[in-house]
Formats: C-alpha cells, structure tokens, sequence
C-alpha cells in the first residue's frame, strides 16, 4: 500500500518541481555570446552586426555589433530565437530555431565573402578608409600608389589633417606641436619624437595611421597639436605567406624590403626588413640687407647633396598562452650611414658694388643605430571586454657626425674687412636611453558601460658630446674652442590616468582625467663660466637646472549617431608640450658662420585647452566628412630671429632661438569628400582652414602676429583599358605670415600609374613626385636690423620604379585585410 501510494506522490512532486524550474528559467536572462572572424584570414570582423528575432515573430528583439576583437555578448530571456550574423560584403550566417534555456556560446564564427561583393571589397580597399572613435579618426592605409618605393613621410602627407613640409616636418591642421607614435607608444622608429627617422622607414611597413586630435585620458598628454599614431603591419593570415617589394629611381634611387609572417594556432612571428639607397640633391638661395656692418648686402647660393644608406628590420614573436591571454615580443634595429656635402657660394656688396665673393664648403657624415625591445602581455578575463595589458620598452639611440667646415676667398675688393676664414671640425655625438613601463586595466560594466585606469611611466637621458676646434689664423692649426660642451637633458615622466564611458541609445561619451607629473633636469659641462656664457649668449644660462611640473589634463569625448550613416561628436582636451633637448641646448648648430640656431634653457612647457567638434555622413556613393575646432595655448613656443650686434668678416650675426611667448590661439575648419561614382573612377579631396594669433614680445620686441592661411588637397583614381590604374595627387598649402616672416603658398602634383602582372601576384608601378618640381619653401623676413629673402628645397623631382611580389598571399586577402577595420563606423575617404 505504501509502494502504490509512492509513485503518484513523486509523479506530482516531480511535475511541480519541473513547472516551478520552467518557471524560473523563463524568467531568468541568459547570455548568447561569440567571436566572429574572416574565414580565410582568421582576423576579428570589428561591427559586424548581431540580430536576435523570433521565429514565430520576426519584428526585431534585441541586436548589436561585435567589438574591436570580434566578440559579442547579449541578454535574452529563455526561449527560441532565431540568430544572424551580418558584415558588409560578407555572407550571412544564420542560427535558426536555438532553444536557450542557458548561457549559449556560439564560439568562432566565420564569415566568408560574398560572391556578387568580390569586386566591389578590392574597389574599396582601393583607397584609405577612415572609420571615426570616440577620441580619434583612423586612416587604414589604402593602395595609395605615389608613396609606391616612398617612405612613412611620403605615405603621412596623403594622409587628412596632416601636413609633411619641404624639409619633412610634420605638422597636424598646421600646428607642429604634434606627437609621434608607433603602435601607440613613444619608440626608437620615430627618433624619440623627432620626424627626421620617419624619412627613412618604407611606407609598406603601415598597416593604418590614427589621428587624434581629441586624445582621450589613456593617451601621453604631449603634443598640443595632438598625436599621429602610426600602427605597422602585422599580418594574421595563417600559415607562412608575405610580400618582397623592390625600387629604383632618379635620382638615384635604389630599395627593397620585405614583409613576411608565419602564424599557428600557438604563435605568430612576423618580420619586416629593408635597406634604401639614396641620392637626394636639394638647393637653397638668400638675399640678405643689413642696416648696420661692413656689407649692405649678403647673397647666398647653397647646393646640397645626400647620400643615404639606411637598413631597418623588425622582428616580433606573439605567442598565444591560451586563449584569453598572449605575449607579444618585438625588436627593432635601424641603421643608417649619410653623407652630406654642402656648397654655399657668397656675394658680398657694399652699396651696389660686388666686393667680396667666398665658397663654403661644409661636409658632414651620420653614422646613426637604433635599438628597441618592446614586450606587452594581455589577459582577457572573459570575452566580454574585461582585460588587462601591461607593457615594457627600452629603447637605444646614437648619432655620431662629424663635420668639416671651410672657406676659401675667391675675390675681395675691400681691402679693410678681414680676410681669413678659418676652417672648422666638429664631432657630435648624441646618445639617448629611454625606458618605458604601462598597465591598463578596462572594466566592463552591463553592456554599454566601461571604466578604465592605467599607469605609464617613461624615463628618457639624451647626452650630446659637442666637441669644437677652430683654425688657428698664425699657425694654421685646428684649437680647441670653448664652445665645447656636454649637455646631458633628462626627462621624466609619470602618469595615472582613469576614465569611464557610456552608452545611452545614440548617445556616447568617454569622460577622463590624467595626471602627469614631468621633470625635466639638464647639465651643461663646459669650459665656460656663467657669466661668459651670459656674454657669449645675451641672456643668462643656468648650466644647472631641475624643474617639476605637475598638471592635471582632463579629457571629454561625445558622439551621437543621427542614423547608421550620420553621427556628431565633440571633444575637449588639455594638453602639454615639452620643449625637446635641441629647443633646450644654449650651444649654437650653424646653417652657416652668421646664421646660428640656438637653444633657450629658460624654455618652460606650454599648456593648451582644444575643443573640437565633428559631422560625418554616409550616402551611397558619398561620403563627407567635417570639423570645427578651437584652442588656447598659453606660454607657447615661437622662434624668432634677431641681430646679435656680432660681426663675423663685415657680415652681422643673425640668431633665431625659440622663447615662450604669451598666448596662441588657434581656430579652424575642416572637411573632406569622397565620391565613387563608377567602379572605375574614385575621386576625393579635403580642405583645411585655420588661423592664429599670438601676442607676446621678447627683449623689448613685440612678436604678436595673427595669420590665416589653409591648404587642400585632391586625389584622383582611374581604372583604364587593361586595368591599369592612373593615380593624381594634387596639393596647394596656402600662404602663412608670422610676426617676422612671411611664406608663399607651395602646390605639388605627383603622378602614378599600375598595372597587376603575373596572375595578380605581383604589382608594376611608376610614380613621379612634385611633378613640377615646385615644392620650394619661399620665405620673406623684416626685422630692424635686416631684411632677407629666402628660397629652399629639400628634395628634387624624383621617379620611381617599384614592383611588389605577393607569396602564399592573393592581392584580394592583402586589400581586405587593409580594409577590414571601420566599414561600419565609418566611411571611406583617400588621403
């Protein structure tokens, strides 16, 4: 009785124990999660988009994209639905009829692509994609085919925003204060900041260029212009495949390097090598008149020729420990060995009259090795964004030149002005040791919420060694000069930062705060007193100094997306410029005996608040691109000249030297287009206006100036009979005035074609810049003591023959894989 009674007991309980679970996992939200990457490259596919509907009702219930390492997670109750995942020109992949009843991980998915978007996926990896982020803009590197056989320099100037000038300096919406990066931190590749290395690193070596003109909290608060991000190519594809590209142009030009990688499921290494030899002829003219000395009038004709022989190579190791975390080792090495010999030929009136003529001759070697080791490790805690990174970097930098300098007399008719020139021999050598360490730590809070902290400490010694000998005039020996001098410049710098973003609907902020401590320390050992120093100079020098600066720099980045294609976003910033070693060192660099470049010991930073606002919209076939920005700098860096009341051989010394003066402000527009009408024709320009203005004076002078002045740019893209593609860049850089100087307007063409061989494993192409040979800097200057005009150009008309040979590795999976960041986010605009 007691067993019969037993069974209906435990049918009941069972039943009821089951209808209260199935109650409760109807009530309880579980999570779909998964990683979709390319099926053939392995890749992650950045805003690919997740749809959740039901079966039974296919009105939409919940969705979203994937994140910058493909992944995704979303909250649904229990029940069936019905899974797609969508990418522009990929295939879509379904999960139909799922039954979730818990958390569902869908692992990796693949995504292939689409058969009738094959073409059109080759057409827009064509040109450079720009995809816009809460704090910056990223121009994935398309086939641009002038910089084809050309350098990172030559690859930054068709990039929007950015400005490369005659002599390679490097500016962003005209503003120089800009800051360099290579994979997001200060390195050994770009000179420890100074753009003089980018010159000589192959553009193939980028993967994309980040322009952040509204940095958020994470970033180094140096650069008041912002900072250029470069990021170099790392391939993903599996297996062992890469590229070989070769060069040869006139000048004489010859270059090769290398791209290769080899990936398993454990590791991936990657290298990229390259040597370039270089002959790079430039010119310069001067028309100087003086108001006081023993000549009225000095013309100077200055032929300069470079000989550059420079290798690089990078080598990294990334090793999967499992597949949430990974270590990356890199090393790179840079070697370099120039020659310069330089020719200035003088001619020296007195009212009309030609009474002097001299020829100077100036031969200068650099012999230049880099080194850096980088080592990051990244632990994702789960696939939700939760991770933690952490960096360290040493980098070793040496540059030896030494130089000879003389002067031969080759005709004087004054009879009363001293007629000896004596020759000079200077060795420089300057070494600089930079450590960097940084943890960053992001939190992910729900689904659209995210905190952030991290630290970055970087600790940087430059010691330059100036040794100097003079020509003896009686015994026509070398002497040592007083101005030999060890100037030993420290900077470091400490950094927390914290920072936490949201998401509302359409609305997006990231709200940030960075404090940075900086010291900056220099010794200067030298056979001179201070008050020597003080007279050689005009100014006092501390041959000793320690300074700390300690300043809080918050940050605030917005975006609000009207529709998928049309979005606003609006940033502030404050940042801070450092004045570098050369801006510090008191100890002259000559252009010539009576033009002197001099550093300023007294050079305190700047500090600067940007503002920015920002519209991006998407058609079709167009795509437009705009900003309005604002800031205010104060105690900002300007150079100036002056007479120095020193006389060398008749002829008055004039010195420029960089003081902080009181307030800069900087205003400006700019937009960009991109139209494709037809597959076979892709045009598109951009256009940049700013205007400054400065007040502040230096030893009794008043340097306040207000200039306006902008430059545009406009590329052209034609696909003709036998596919071969024709490629015009077109640039003008509008006129520019300072307190003193006034500088023409500069416009350049360079032209290329291409043609695909070999069953499209190899590409042949042609290119020809500053096809008017016209970028020439044309300057106007007027102080007290002297007017002079000035012409200068750094480098010549150049062609180039270049030819990139594919292995294991069709030309359709390197341009998606050019391509594959920001089709959603962004719209696709060639710099």
């Amino acid at each position: 009785m007691t067993t019969k009674m037993f069974y209906p007991c435990s049918l009941l309980l069972l039943l009821f124990f089951t209808f209260s679970f199935t109650s409760y996992a109807q009530n309880q939200n579980y999570t779909i999660s998964g990683k979709v990457i390319d099926d053939e490259l392995g890749v992650p596919l950045e805003y690919a988009t997740v749809s959740i509907t039901s079966p039974d009702d296919p009105d939409f219930i919940d969705g979203g994209v994937t994140d910058i390492d493909g992944e995704f997670a979303l909250s649904v109750p229990a029940g069936t639905y019905n899974i797609a995942i969508e990418y522009i020109s990929y295939e879509t992949k379904n999960f139909n009829n799922r039954q979730i009843d818990s958390d569902l991980n869908l692992g990796s998915i693949e995504l292939g692509i689409s058969s009738d978007s094959l073409d059109e996926v080759v057409v827009v990896a064509e040109t450079t994609e720009v995809e816009v982020r809460l704090d910056k803009k990223i121009y994935n590197i398309g086939k641009d085919l002038t910089t084809a056989g050309g350098t990172v320099a030559d690859a930054l100037n068709n990039v929007p925003s950015v400005a490369v000038d005659v002599e390679g300096g490097i500016s962003l919406r005209g503003n120089e204060n800009v800051r360099i990066l290579i994979n997001g931190k200060p390195s050994a590749m770009a000179g420890f900041g100074s753009t003089d290395v980018l010159a000589q690193l192959p553009a193939e070596a980028i993967e994309r260029v980040e322009v952040i003109t509204s940095p958020s909290a994470r970033y180094d608060a140096q650069g008041t212009a912002g900072i250029l991000n470069i990021i170099l190519r790392k391939d993903q594809t599996l297996g062992f495949n890469g590229s070989v590209t070769t060069n040869v142009g006139y000048p004489e030009t010859y270059g090769v390097s290398a791209n290769v990688n080899f990936r398993t499921d454990k590791y991936n290494l990657f290298n990229t090598t390259g040597y370039r030899y270089s002959i790079s002829p430039g010119s310069g003219f001067s028309d100087t008149r003086y108001n006081a000395g023993e000549f009225d009038r000095v013309v100077e004709e200055r032929d300069i020729d470079r000989l550059g022989r420079r290798f690089n190579t990078n080598f990294g190791v990334e090793y999967y420990l499992n597949d949430k975390s990974s270590i990356t080792m890199t090393n790179f090495f840079r070697m370099g060995n120039d020659s310069d010999i330089s020719t200035t030929n003088s001619d020296r009136y007195i009212g009309n009259i030609l009474s002097q003529q001299t020829v100077r001759t100036e031969r200068e070697s650099e012999m230049d090795k880099s080194y850096q080791f980088a080592l990051n490790y990244i632990n994702k805690f789960n696939d939700k964004g939760h991770e933690l990174t952490a960096d360290f970097q040493y980098g070793y930098d040496q540059e030896d030149q030494p130089t000879y300098v003389e002067e031969i007399l080759t005709r004087d008719q004054t009879g009363t002005v001293d007629d000896f020139f004596p020759a000079e021999e200077v060795q420089s050598e300057e070494i600089e040791n930079e450590f960097l360490a940084q943890v960053d730590y992001v939190l992910p809070i729900g689904e659209d919420t995210q905190f952030e902290a991290g630290y970055r400490g970087n600790f940087e010694e430059s010691v330059t060694d100036y040794k100097l000998d003079i020509e003896d005039e009686e015994t026509g020996e070398l002497v040592f000069s007083p101005l030999t001098n060890v100037f030993t410049y420290t900077e470091n710098v400490n950094a927390l930062y914290t920072q936490y973003g949201t998401r509302f609907g359409d609305f997006s902020f990231l709200l940030g705060l960075r404090l940075e401590n900086t010291q900056l320390k220099g010794t200067i050992d030298s056979p001179l007193t201070d008050e020597e120093l003080q007279q050689e100079f005009g100014f006092p020098i501390d041959t000793d100094f320690d300074n700390n600066y300690l300043g809080l720099f918050p940050t605030l980045n917005l975006i609000f997306e009207l529709n998928e294609r049309e979005n606003i976003t609006l940033g502030y910033n404050r940042r801070i410029n450092r004045p570098r070693g050369w801006f510090i060192n008191p100890f002259p660099s000559r252009a010539s005996r009576t033009n002197v470049f001099q550093g300023n010991p007294n050079l305190n930073p700047s500090y600067a608040s940007a503002y920015d606002i920002g519209y991006l919209k998407r058609w079709d076939e167009l795509t437009f691109t705009s900003s309005v920005y604002y800031q205010y700098e104060t105690d900002a860096f300007e150079r100036v000249q002056q007479g120095t009341g020193e006389f060398f051989n008749g002829v008055e010394i004039i010195r420029t030297i960089p003081i902080n003066l009181a307030t800069n402000e900087r205003m400006g527009a700019e937009m960009g287009i991109l139209y494709n009408p037809a597959r076979w024709l892709r045009l598109n320009g951009s256009f940049n206006f700013f205007q400054f203005e400065t007040e502040g004076e230096f030893n009794g002078i008043d340097y306040g100036a207000k200039n306006t002045s902008w430059f545009t740019r406009f590329s052209s893209k034609v696909t003709l009979p036998g596919q071969v593609e024709w490629q015009t860049n077109a640039f003008y850089r509008g006129p520019q005035e300072n307190a003193i100087t006034e500088t023409k307007g500069i416009f350049s063409i360079d032209l290329a074609l291409s043609k695909d061989i070999f069953n499209e494993n190899a590409t042949i192409s042609f290119n020809v810049r500053d096809l008017l040979n016209s970028r020439k800097r044309d300057q106007f200057t007027s102080t007290e003591r002297f007017t002079q005009q000035s012409e200068f150009q750094w480098r010549e008309r150049s062609f180039t023959l270049s030819m990139v040979y594919r292995f294991n590795q069709q030309k359709r999976d390197q341009d998606r894989r050019n391509g594959e960041n920001g089709d959603d986010e962004g719209g696709e605009y060639d710099g």
